[in-house]
């Protein structure tokens, strides 16, 4: 167990590091409760439902590296709280929102068990370090520039088809794919 957690630990030490450099886009198709509004003159945010998600992003990967991390601003600006039930990609074997904590000195990586809450008028940012999206099973890593596609499946808002465009593997600790 303790080799897996540092395994997993050493798969994961550049989302840790630093922030990416990345804009995203919306998938080509939106269905009819999902639509893409302007954010700034850089990015977009896709919005279904009550839930508005923006500036999402992924590492480009390290030679070898069999998983990979996302990162993403989901906004729930209802009145009601929704949950993030599932995430797929066809670029990777599975996908899942996990924490990140240190625990005496060692990395330790978490899936979130039950879904994720996006709390009623509250705004959940998954970043290095924190809670982020975990690729994993990875045949092909993700390359700085290219478009890696995302669904989420929302247990009110729906489906949300993404791309997470890749920024480049590391970047400034400071630096999170967007301006405040």
């Amino acid at each position: 167990m303790r080799l897996n957690i540092l395994i997993a630990a050493a798969a994961a030490f550049p989302l840790l590091t630093t922030g990416a450099v990345a804009h995203g886009t919306s998938a080509n198709h939106h269905p009819s409760n999902q639509e893409v509004t302007e954010t700034t003159a850089d990015h977009h945010a896709v919005e279904a439902g009550d839930l508005k998600i923006a500036h999402p992003r992924v590492r480009a990967m390290l030679p070898g590296q069999p998983s990979g991390g996302g990162y993403m601003v989901i906004e729930n600006t209802g009145s009601d709280d929704d949950r993030l039930l599932t995430l797929t990609s066809p670029r990777a074997g599975k996908v899942e929102v996990h924490t990140m904590e240190m625990n005496n000195d060692v990395m330790v990586m978490r899936p979130v068990k039950g879904g994720l809450t996006i709390p009623a008028g509250e705004t959940v940012t998954l970043e290095p370090g924190g809670l982020h999206v975990m690729f994993m099973q990875v045949e092909k890593g993700f390359q700085e520039g290219e478009a890696i596609p995302l669904t989420l499946e929302f247990e009110k808002a729906g489906k949300v088809d993404l791309e997470l465009t890749a920024g480049p593997a590391r970047g400034s600790a400071s630096d999170t794919g967007h301006s405040h």
